[in-house]
């Protein structure tokens, strides 16, 4: 059975081309409007001209003695015009023809009586006449012209204007061409300044000269190199340090590995062992952040659409984390509400308590204490309060300015570490527009971080 066929949707037009195309197109609409337009004009105008000349001809035959006229001497009229022999007239008396032009027709004109202007049939032409009664009643004369000599009068006036226009026509085209062409210039060169670059090449495009119309696409484009250059940046510190952080505790795993295989005594071999196990655990920690910060450095937005019970989490955590604290004499202390909804993902709020917690707990000395508010607050402006205090001895101010750049610890600590969480807990607050506050707990000592949900 054949695969079926999908069908591949059709390239883009230029610019150029759509502008070009739309140009030439509007042109020649406004022509054929401009030309349907001349013609309805100049066929009015015309037939006004040629009636005043029907009328004038009539009142000229009026004047002269018509029953002296004779036939031979209008047969005998010379011709002066080409367009003389398609103008005609008649002599009638009590319904008799008594006198007419050469070329006349020897029937009535029409078969209007009265004075004014009518259009018939005659000798199978379409003729225009003009009927007056002479100063006899009893005489009448009809002036008329054939139809084809008024639609030939209106076709030489509109070609002798038409067609000048016409053989500018391709001048025009060109005119055109060139000015959409010179107009789509920029686009053009900006277009090869880009595909120019190589791909390391992250410096602005320059923005002298640029029309305004193309000046929000090259700020766009420098503001993308700029945001680029930035992340391209912090990826290879984040790279550099990340290689500097995993090679210390494998080389201490290595290092203790290589004391357990030389131990001569089981103590000696057990501590060796034992230190192997918090090596490990040590890099197992340390890769676990990196990847949960890989993961938020992707993280879309969008996810704050998710919701979790923030109480719920807390609680969970804290009997988590309770042995560990346990183990240096540590408490974790919750004051929270049953139930607090908020506007993220259950992840993302498990990691961000977690690290809170974490580093609460592993910074304050043996015997201390780590308090966790959670409540709706009641300021305006904020709808959920996050706050984590700990009795410890604190951290300077230049420390606290600095929390947040990756890998960066307080010395003198004597406690590992990666310097991951605050920035974990800082990029969260980024992606979900969440404010972070640090300073000194004014109750406790130690240090206090409040996270506020808007």
């Amino acid at each position: 059975m054949s695969a079926p066929q999908t069908t591949m949707p059709p390239a883009p037009r230029s610019l150029q081309r759509r502008l070009l195309s739309t140009v030439l197109a509007l042109v020649a609409t406004a022509w054929g409007l401009a030309a349907i337009m001349t013609w309805y004009d100049a066929r009015h105008e015309v037939s006004e001209l040629l009636d005043a000349h029907l009328v004038q001809t009539a009142a000229l035959l009026l004047m002269q003695p018509l029953d002296e006229l004779e036939d031979e001497d209008l047969n005998l009229a010379p011709d002066l015009h080409k367009y003389q022999q398609r103008v005609v007239f008649q002599v009638w008396h009590k319904g008799k023809l008594l006198a007419h032009s050469a070329n006349a027709p020897r029937e009535p004109l029409t078969q209007r009586k009265t004075r004014g202007f009518a259009d018939s049939q005659a000798d199978g032409e379409s003729w225009h006449v003009f009927v007056t009664p002479g100063h006899d009643t009893d005489l009448l004369l009809q002036v008329g012209e054939l139809q084809s000599t008024r639609n030939d009068v209106v076709m030489v006036s509109l070609y002798s204007m038409i067609w000048p226009t016409v053989l500018m026509l391709p001048l025009l085209v060109l005119g055109i061409w060139w000015t959409v062409h010179g107009s789509v210039r920029p686009l053009r060169q900006l277009g090869q300044a880009v595909a120019a670059r190589q791909p390391q090449s992250l410096e602005p495009l320059a923005t002298a000269g640029v029309p305004p119309e193309v000046l929000p696409l090259v700020t766009a484009l420098n503001g993308l190199f700029d945001r680029t250059t930035e992340l391209l940046t912090a990826e290879q510190q984040f790279t550099a340090n990340a290689a500097h952080e995993l090679r210390t505790p494998i080389a201490g795993i290595r290092m203790q590995a290589q004391v357990a295989q030389g131990a001569m005594q089981d103590t000696e071999r057990a501590q060796a062992l034992a230190a192997t196990v918090q090596g490990c655990d040590r890099a197992t920690r340390l890769v676990e952040q990196l990847l949960q910060l890989a993961r938020l450095d992707a993280e879309s937005a969008s996810s704050a659409t998710a919701h979790c019970d923030l109480a719920d989490i807390a609680r969970a955590l804290a009997a988590d984390l309770h042995p560990s604290a346990q183990a240096r004499q540590q408490q974790i202390v919750l004051d929270i509400p049953p139930s607090v909804p908020a506007p993220l993902a259950e992840p993302l709020a498990r990691v961000l308590l977690r690290n809170l917690l974490d580093n609460a707990l592993r910074y304050t000395p043996d015997g201390a204490q780590v308090y966790l508010h959670l409540h709706t607050a009641t300021t305006q402006g904020a709808s959920i309060q996050l706050c984590v205090e700990d009795s410890g001895p604190g951290m300077t101010q230049a420390a606290i300015d600095r929390l947040g750049e990756r890998f960066f610890r307080v010395l003198g600590t004597g406690q590992s570490g990666s310097g991951l969480g605050w920035s974990i807990v800082q990029r969260i607050a980024r992606l979900h527009g969440l404010e972070v506050q640090i300073d000194r707990s004014p109750q406790w000592g130690g240090l206090r971080v409040r996270v506020h949900w808007p």
